[in-house]
């Protein structure tokens, strides 16, 4: 009986799964995360180093380092799960793990990297933003000032945002932030008298997009909520205040789009709309197959008492 050499094999899987399709590569990931929950740590971290050498998306490449953290502490190699692990914070300051996929033991360690790194990457963020302000980049200024206005209220790093430097932080990047706001904001259009036109030919038929299901129906099941972490207020809440936020979820459980119906305050609308981005589901299904779905989150801040 002929034998396939070992590293022959090895250089098979590599090749085979650097040419995966998007889903096959999901569908790899998922094998990985069999081979994680069998204990079959070497097997699942070998996968996974192949996927992560195959320029995956940026979302896969954070469940993909998670997975190989994971693995490297199932098999004692604490040095570079820590490498991993301060890797993903770097790369998204606002990532958080689902807390489902985490032992308590790795909490730990990712609320103890973050209080360590985010400090840093924060000022970092800062300067990077107020460059761009410079050089009258209001887009990226405004991303980058929500980005760290974001970060700063990030609940691991609570007690060092209310001290210099990153208290200070706060200021300059909530003022420079308004002032972005003002600038992409365009001016009112001036009204037109409409001329008399001849009517306009018979529409074309625009291509069917995708139903998009809401609480209306009662046929579909509600999406499930993984992650949908509201935002710190940027300051003291002097008064009630309330709005309604809608999101759009996909087929996959992400966030498609986010809209303000109801807005609470400005700024703190556009950190809403920014962190709805990172928000995850469980698809909403109707017999068991996923469909979008219209979700309305009531938002409700209050007072604090003197």
């Amino acid at each position: 009986m002929r034998h396939t050499h070992p590293v022959i094999a090895m250089l098979t899987l590599a090749m085979t799964l650097a040419a995966l399709t998007p889903s096959a590569a999901q569908e790899s990931l998922a094998n990985a995360r069999q081979l994680y929950a069998s204990a079959d740590y070497r097997s699942a971290l070998t996968m996974l180093n192949t996927l992560l050498s195959a320029s995956p998306s940026p979302q896969d490449r954070q469940s993909i380092d998670l997975y190989r953290t994971l693995c490297l502490v199932a098999i004692g190699n604490n040095d570079e799960a820590n490498k991993a692990i301060e890797t993903m914070v770097s790369r998204d300051p606002l990532y958080h793990p689902n807390m489902d996929e985490v032992p308590p033991r790795l909490r730990t360690i990712f609320s103890d990297a973050r209080k360590r790194l985010l400090p840093a990457l924060i000022q970092e963020r800062y300067v990077i933003a107020k460059a761009a302000f410079d050089k009258g980049d209001m887009k990226i200024a405004s991303d980058g000032f929500t980005q760290v206005l974001l970060a700063l209220s990030d609940p691991d790093i609570t007690v060092a945002a209310k001290q210099p430097p990153l208290a200070d932080l706060r200021v300059l990047a909530s003022g420079f932030n308004d002032l972005t706001v003002r600038a992409l904001t365009p001016p009112p259009v001036p009204v037109v008298p409409m001329a008399v036109q001849q009517a306009p030919p018979p529409p074309v038929a625009a291509p069917r997009e995708p139903i998009i299901y809401s609480q209306d129906n009662g046929n579909v099941l509600p999406p499930e909520t993984v992650r949908q972490d509201l935002p710190q207020y940027p300051g003291r809440v002097t008064f009630d205040r309330s709005g309604v936020l809608e999101v759009v979820i996909d087929t996959t459980g992400a966030v498609e789009s986010a809209m303000m119906l109801e807005g609470v305050e400005a700024l703190y609308n556009r950190l809403l709309l920014t962190a709805a981005k990172n928000w995850r589901y469980r698809p909403a299904r109707i017999d068991g197959v996923p469909v979008k779905y219209r979700k309305r989150i009531q938002i409700t801040l209050n007072r604090i008492q003197e």
